[in-house]
């Protein structure tokens, strides 16, 4: 019996030639030769590369078939492995059998024909985009990037909670949220002119998150290290290429913690997930280090290789001050720091990743904690060359009587009665980070926009597919 092969195997594998091979795939194109015979590039999507198949006149559906195969056709190939007499790869597969599964409609017509395509026309057929060399070698490191992740905070003893996705807090507090209701929108029940969600099905306002985090901290302080890998969602009427309104997001906690043992885990987690996508996803990396970014290969391999740079925010403010470029928003300590604010550090003035820490508690989220100086909180950004803000983490605010200072919001401190039971029973002090998974896809593959580093993605005016 013939073995089914995916086309990684054989060209990654110990395959030989001789061997019996059977292949599905894609015709990726065709050309047909003088001598009587046609050499189809097939792809099966499990490499960057595809594999030659030979296809002979002699083939009793030649000239009604594999004639008339375009690109897109899906094909069944039955044939011996033999040497390749081209310098691209070693071998290639002369057919005794190719029959087309599914023909392609219109091939003239057909929208990933061309070789060439730019990234804002591929979006508006993300469900064909996929078949293209870019949108393939995206979709295999996002993959590998997943797995890789989840290996490393298995490897160092996290678990991995699945918080909800369903909430009624606002994490963050930006009030950017999507609702979550049953009731009939052309005739919703009011009481005193505001919705009356007695009549809901969660009896009252629920939204879709934007973050896991307070939920994770109730098993962080039982299990000690956890972690949540999941959708977010945030309703911000943005179209700029760094927004999203659905977004994965990695969110690890540690208890027994403070903020270095969180910026000490950012940089480890970084470091290693970078390392494996190099080691492992190479033929893939290559494109985009030819046809995206050029060096981008060498970029990672000196991220993965650098001790990052720690940086007081009030130091950051004081160098952005002092600096000889102009900036198109103000620099002052108080005010949070732009995403060229964030390059400038990392890329002219350090020339590598940097942790800027300790940010002015007025413009942070109310769970970091308050520093003893009064005025900052044990907050950080890890910032790195090309992009700027990269992770965004904090010491959580473990002291109640300090957190509900900082709740200033009777309603806030009602509904996250939960949340303060934690400080009430058995506190310490914890700590964690949040990863936007696109934007460390951006990072890594060199892309621009996110919006091409997700398979589907959902943005204001735009949820199709």
């Amino acid at each position: 019996m013939k073995a089914n092969y995916q086309i990684k195997d054989i060209l990654f594998g110990d395959f030989k030639a001789g061997q019996q091979v059977i292949i599905k795939g894609w015709i990726r194109s065709r050309r047909d030769s003088k001598a009587g015979f046609s050499f189809l590039s097939v792809h099966d999507g499990s490499c960057f590369d595809g594999i030659q198949i030979i296809a002979d006149n002699k083939l009793e559906n030649y000239e009604v078939d594999v004639l008339k195969a375009n690109t897109g056709c899906s094909v069944f190939i039955e044939g011996v492995l033999t040497e390749s007499q081209g310098n691209e790869q070693s071998l290639e597969v002369l057919a005794s059998r190719v029959e087309v599964i599914g023909w392609v409609d219109d091939p003239e017509h057909y929208p990933v024909a061309k070789k060439r395509h730019s990234f804002e026309f591929l979006r508006t057929i993300a469900h064909l985009r996929p078949r293209t060399n870019v949108f393939g070698a995206i979709t295999r490191i996002r993959n590998r990037a997943s797995f890789a992740m989840h290996q490393y905070f298995n490897n160092n003893n996290f678990y991995w909670v699945n918080t909800p996705i369903i909430t009624t807090s606002d994490c963050e507090g930006a009030g950017e949220l999507f609702k979550v209701s049953t009731l009939d929108f052309m005739n919703i029940p009011k009481d005193n002119n505001k919705p009356d969600y007695s009549h809901d099905f969660f009896e009252e306002a629920a939204y879709l998150t934007v973050s896991g985090q307070l939920n994770l901290e109730a098993y962080c302080l039982a299990l000690s290290r956890v972690y949540t890998f999941g959708p977010t969602f945030r309703a911000e009427n943005s179209h700029t290429s760094r927004h999203l309104a659905e977004f994965w997001m990695v969110e690890p906690e540690i208890a027994f913690a403070d903020l270095n043992d969180a910026t000490d885990l950012a940089e480890d987690f970084l470091k290693q997930t970078i390392t494996t996508l190099l080691n492992e996803c190479e033929d893939d990396f290559a494109i985009f280090n030819q046809h995206v970014e050029k060096g981008l290969i060498e970029r990672l391999q000196k991220i993965s290789h650098s001790e990052f740079v720690r940086m007081e925010y009030t130091e950051a403010v004081e160098i952005l001050t002092k600096a000889k470029q102009k900036f198109e928003f103000p620099v002052k300590w108080g005010l949070d720091l732009q995403s060229e604010h964030e390059r400038y550090l990392c890329e002219k003035h350090v020339n590598g990743p940097v942790a800027v820490m300790n940010y002015p508690e007025e413009i942070k989220a109310f769970y970091m904690r308050r520093n003893d100086d009064g005025k900052t909180c044990a907050a950080m950004d890890i910032l790195v060359p090309g992009v700027g803000e990269l992770i965004g983490g904090s010491q959580r605010e473990e002291r109640l009587d300090v957190l509900d200072s900082k709740m200033q919001d009777d309603h806030l401190r009602k509904e996250l009665w939960w949340y303060r039971d934690l400080r009430r029973y058995g506190t310490v002090p914890h700590a964690g980070f949040g990863l936007g998974f696109e934007r460390f896809i951006n990072y890594v593959t060199g892309m621009e926009n996110v919006r091409d580093v997700i398979p589907f993605p959902r943005v204001a005016k735009s949820a199709i597919f």
